[in-house]
């Protein structure tokens, strides 16, 4: 549905039958970071979040799931290994 609120004529995905579903009616602006998003709209009362509607929430735990101009490093740890029990292991399987 579109909002007719804060940017009247845009597609929203928390504009209903009876209104704008989330609490006050409206939603926030977005905080410092969350600059460089490509979710980020502006409308009358400033820059948005197209995704959610309280991005400062969303920033309380760290990293906002809907940020696209941040990237979560994932550490990859190699396991060492025995040459011994994996030459058992592999003669083990072969019976």
């Amino acid at each position: 549905m579109q909002c007719q609120t804060i940017q009247p004529g845009n597609e929203c995905n928390f504009w209903t039958k009876k209104g704008c579903s989330f609490e006050g009616n409206a939603c926030h602006n977005v905080v410092v970071a969350c600059e460089g998003c490509d979710r980020i709209v502006e409308s009358e009362i400033g820059s948005v979040c197209s995704s959610y509607p309280a991005p400062e929430k969303k920033w309380t735990t760290g990293l906002c799931n809907f940020a696209t101009h941040q990237k979560v490093k994932i550490d990859s740890v190699e396991a060492k290994v025995n040459p011994l029990k994996a030459s058992k292991r592999a003669a083990g399987k072969k019976k």
